[in-house]
C-alpha cells in the first residue's frame, strides 16, 4: 500500500490546528503544562510505516520546525530534528513487515519517548531547563506518551481508511 501524500500533508495540516486550537480547551487546567501531545509525530509514525523512512523524515523535519516556530519559542529546531530522526528511525524500524496495530502502538511509545528525552537532552545542552531527565520523564514525558499511543490508537483505522491507496495487486485479486 501506498500512502496518498497531499491528504498526509493536509491530514499534518489539520492535525496542527487541532493541537494548538482544540486541545488545549480539552486538557484540565491543572494538566495543562503536563500533558503536550505532538499529533503530527503521530502521523509521522504511520508515515514511516505505510510510506517510507525517507518520506517520515521529510514530513517530522517539516512539522517538527513548525511546531517550533509555532509554540516552542526558548530554541527552534529540537522538535525538527527529534521527529525527523525518529521518523527516520521508525522508518528503518518498519520498512522489514507490513504496519500492525501493536507494531504501530510500540514504534509509537518508543518514538514518544525518544522525541521527549532529545528535545531534552538539548534543552539540557543549551542549559533552558534546570530539571533532573527523572523529573521530567515523570512530569512532561510519561504523560505524554500515554496520551500519543491512545491518539495513534484512535487514528489507525482513519488512517489506513483515508489516507492508504490500495495496491494495484489487491484490486487485480479482488477482480478475478
Amino acid at each position: 500500500m501506498n500512502m496518498r501524500m497531499n491528504r498526509v500533508v493536509l491530514a499534518g495540516i489539520l492535525l496542527v490546528l487541532i493541537e494548538n486550537g482544540v486541545l488545549p480547551w480539552l486538557i484540565p487546567s491543572a494538566w495543562s503544562g503536563r500533558l503536550m501531545p505532538h499529533l503530527t509525530f503521530v502521523l509521522a509514525v504511520y508515515v514511516a510505516g505505510y510510506a517510507g523512512r525517507h518520506r517520515a523524515f521529510l514530513f517530522g523535519l517539516g512539522f517538527g520546525l513548525l511546531g517550533d516556530v509555532l509554540y516552542y519559542g526558548s530554541l527552534i529546531g529540537p522538535y525538527a530534528f527529534g521527529m525527523g530522526l525518529i521518523g527516520y528511525a521508525a522508518g528503518l524500524l518498519l520498512e522489514r513487515k507490513p504496519l500492525t496495530l501493536a507494531a504501530a502502538m510500540g514504534v509509537t511509545a518508543m518514538g514518544s519517548a525518544a522525541l521527549g528525552t532529545i528535545v531534552y537532552m538539548i534543552y539540557r545542552l543549551f542549559r533552558l531547563t534546570p530539571w533532573s531527565y527523572g523529573f521530567s520523564f515523570y512530569w512532561y514525558i510519561a504523560p505524554s506518551l500515554l496520551l500519543e499511543v491512545l491518539i495513534a490508537l484512535a487514528l489507525y483505522l482513519p488512517v489506513r481508511r483515508f489516507l492508504l491507496k490500495p495496491s494495484s495487486s489487491s484490486s487485480e485479486e479482488s477482480a478475478g
